[in-house]
């Protein structure tokens, strides 16, 4: 069995609609990325995100807290590999970058090992690294850490920007590209966007043992990496529109996002998550993709089809 962690959330619940997909259609091409698949959640209102996709019989949906050790170890009874999609980019008060990597990470990671998990395939983030002044990036090195200690097999899969269909990035982009005149911090910023569905095959490629030449960490991006204002603009073609775009230098950014912080325990934005979006992603994703056994989505396809369904 296959558990998902974080399944309701907009890859989760694509990876679920692919297995699924592949359970009816009864395609046996895809070892290890097969059902039955336990997809976990923390609520029930999680829960109810994920009943609309019509899951076939075999699948499972359960509640369960991510921090309890004994509530993952009976979560995760007789599943042979997991896919760790738990992350946040905002904290608040409640849930903490800590909470939501390391400590999920632990719990997972002592869970896995009691069950006698074969695999984990974890999703973080291009730029996570040790001693990263950003606390986001920072706190997703050491939750990788923590499963690359572990004694069940990890593989961490990085990705920037992800573009797919119906997700906030996508409408995000299709709203600023549909202004005639859109505003953002450092314009020239490295955007190197990945389509959702590129990162579904890496991860079921993971998952049958692809890859085994890329190490325990695999950095995988889209095959155009070019600046904020460049993909605006590219995307505001891929809508018929045209765009100008004024960059603002960072500080500016950063200041209000100071301000918001002192006025607020859970402001709109923070320094953090601002400079999450502003890391420079440069990658040469090639060598990757082939070893992974994937085609990497063109940047002018992928947003003809992510941003379509977000244009009005």
């Amino acid at each position: 069995m296959l558990a998902i962690t974080g399944a309701n959330g907009n890859l989760g619940r694509r990876l679920l609609a692919h297995l699924a997909a592949l359970t009816r259609a009864g395609n046996d091409a895809t070892p290890g990325c097969w059902p039955p698949v336990r997809a976990l959640v923390r609520s029930a209102a999680a829960a109810r995100r994920l009943e609309g996709l019509k899951l076939p019989a075999g699948f499972e949906i359960r509640e369960v807290d991510y921090l309890d050790v004994d509530a993952m170890t009976e979560a995760l009874a007789g599943c042979s590999q997991v896919v760790h999609l738990v992350g946040i980019i905002k904290p608040t008060a409640g849930n903490r970058y800590e909470d939501a990597h390391e400590r999920t990470c632990e719990a997972l990671a002592a869970a896995a090992r009691r069950c006698a998990v074969d695999r984990i395939v974890y999703l973080s983030i291009l730029g996570a690294a040790e001693g990263h002044p950003n606390a986001c990036l920072r706190s997703r090195a050491a939750a990788e850490n923590v499963l690359l200690a572990g004694t069940v097999e990890a593989r961490v899969l990085r990705v920037p920007m992800v573009l797919g269909e119906g997700d906030y990035a996508a409408r995000a982009l299709a709203a600023r590209a549909r202004r005639g005149f859109s505003v953002t911090l450092r314009a020239q910023s490295l955007e190197q966007p990945i389509y959702a569905g590129d990162v579904i095959e890496a991860i079921c490629a993971l998952l049958a043992g692809a890859g085994s030449t890329l190490g325990a960490i695999i950095e995988l991006a889209g095959p155009e990496s070019l600046s904020r204002r460049a993909l605006t603009q590219r995307a505001a073609a891929t809508l018929d529109r045209r765009t100008r775009v004024l960059s603002l230098p960072l500080a500016v950014g950063l200041l209000a996002a100071r301000v918001f912080e002192s006025m607020s325990s859970n402001p709109p934005v923070t320094r953090d998550m601002l400079g999450i979006l502003d890391h420079d992603d440069c990658i040469d994703a090639g060598p990757a993709a082939a070893a992974l056994g994937i085609a990497l989505t063109p940047l002018d396809i992928m947003l003809r089809n992510s941003l379509s369904a977000n244009d009005g």
